[in-house]
């Protein structure tokens, strides 16, 4: 009992100190210093890398980035793009972000600007290209790189793209090719060639300029902020923390799903298997590492937090206290809810969950049949036999009484009472009857069951 106290009191509340730790970890971990140098020296201008895959990770850095340049009233935003592209719905929120900044931002292109990094550099006041980049190629596709082809999912990046190039002066229908694979453009006065039906448009640097999708042609940063007249301004350049690398790798759905696997039946197996050890630590860290990756990207709050926790320790009391499944059911929901709204995305999220809580169940199988003589049910099986091989003994033996006579003193029919040295005996017969007051023999006597037999003259 007072080991289920113990596990009961320590699970829930290691779980709650280590999603703790990692939450403070990841608010002093949060960059501030720079803001304040910009402060000090004045007018600055903040460089910002865009040079990753575009997900909930980077959305989260960016947000971060501005709100830093805001704050230190930097004089203007160099977005270093360099990506393959990535989701479409962080692209959309990142492409927001630049639109509302009230500082202008001018898109740098290092290398590629391609798929979700053209519709961020779309969405900047001016567009520069370094010589021998390319811009474009906006088709959205699935996750296995194929081209989609539903039309109202192709609408309405169109839209987006086009309305994005629209807002800044740029020429829609180029906006149009880059994204719609059966839009036709005419661009053989400006490009000598024209966008086929079936092609993606992509743009060098030289033909962006042309076209007006690139203001200008720098080599690196500095000819940038040259050509922009900002030489002299103090540049502050601004790098993700080693939180927000270490979130954005623990966002990636594969390793989130892997956590949520490690988390469950990790404390599944501690709760069932006596002993706080290697399983309880391993789960807790999978789940804290899950809340630490989303609380540093931004998605996830302590209501999160809370409600997870809620439901491990509703799980744990439903072990130990019978509420006919109740506990469990509500602990399971309050599980859920807290994994789903740390997420960016509640529908991978539950479908991460869903695939661990298979993957856990079938490891928690696996791992009470290797272990079937430590689990908890143990304490509650009754598994010593009281044999006579180890010294318990049922009733009196009566191995003694064989041989011996005595005289019947109820009819024995077949079943009856003798008397033998004045003690009073139960006793069988092999199938007669015996009458009072004779005479009978013991012929046999196993445990309490005694046969007799009448003696005759």
């Amino acid at each position: 009992m007072n080991r289920w106290r113990r596990s009961m009191s320590a699970t829930p509340i290691a779980l709650i100190a280590a999603v703790l730790m990692v939450t403070l970890a990841a608010l002093f971990g949060s960059p501030g210093e720079k803001a304040k140098a910009a402060n000090e020296v004045g007018p600055a201008v903040y460089v910002i890398p865009v040079k990753q895959t575009v997900e909930s990770g980077l959305q989260s850095f960016l947000e971060r980035a501005f709100k830093e340049a805001e704050e230190a009233k930097a004089e203007h935003v160099i977005l270093v793009i360099n990506t393959l592209g990535g989701k479409v719905v962080n692209a959309e929120e990142i492409g927001h972000l630049i639109r509302e900044s009230a500082i202008p931002t001018t898109a740098f292109v290092e290398g590629k600007a391609v798929s979700a990094g053209t519709y961020i550099a779309l969405n900047a006041d001016n567009i520069i290209m370094q010589p021998g980049s390319t811009i474009g190629a906006a088709a959205v596709v699935d996750g296995s790189g194929t081209l989609e082809d539903n039309p109202k999912t192709i609408s309405y990046w169109t839209s987006e793209m086009s309305e994005s190039a629209g807002l800044q002066g740029r020429d829609k229908s180029i906006a149009v090719a880059m994204a719609d694979p059966n839009a036709m453009v005419e661009l053989k006065d400006k490009l000598g060639r024209d966008k086929l039906k079936g092609e993606i448009l992509t743009l060098s640097a030289s033909e962006a300029e042309k076209v007006g999708y690139s203001e200008h042609t720098a080599a690196n940063v500095d000819e940038a902020v040259k050509w922009l007249g900002l030489e002299g301004r103090t540049q502050i350049e601004v790098v993700p923390s080693l939180a927000e690398n270490a979130a954005r790798w623990l966002l990636n759905p594969i390793v989130m799903t892997i956590l949520l696997i490690l988390g469950i039946a990790g404390i599944v197996i501690e709760m069932i298997i006596p002993g706080f050890g290697v399983p309880g630590v391993v789960g807790i860290l999978s789940f804290a590492l899950y809340f630490f990756g989303h609380y540093v990207a931004g998605f996830a709050g302590m209501e999160s937090v809370v409600l997870f926790v809620i439901g491990i320790a509703l799980l744990i009391i439903e072990v130990f206290v019978p509420s006919f499944g109740i506990l469990g059911l509500l602990g399971s929901a309050a599980l859920v809810a807290g994994v789903v709204t740390a997420a960016s995305d509640p529908m991978t999220a539950f479908i991460s969950i869903v695939i661990a809580l298979v993957v856990a169940t079938i490891l928690i199988v696996i791992f009470i049949r290797m272990n079937k003589s430590r689990g908890i049910w143990n304490k509650f099986i009754l598994r010593e036999k009281l044999t006579t091989e180890q010294g318990f003994v049922s009733a009196d033996i009566k191995d003694s009484l064989l041989g011996l006579q005595g005289k019947t003193i109820t009819p024995l029919r077949p079943a009856g009472t003798i008397v033998i040295n004045d003690k009073r005996i139960d006793v069988v017969t092999s199938g007669e009857f015996i009458d009072t007051n004779r005479t009978v023999t013991v012929i046999k006597a196993e445990g309490t069951w005694v046969v007799v037999k009448e003696v005759t003259k």
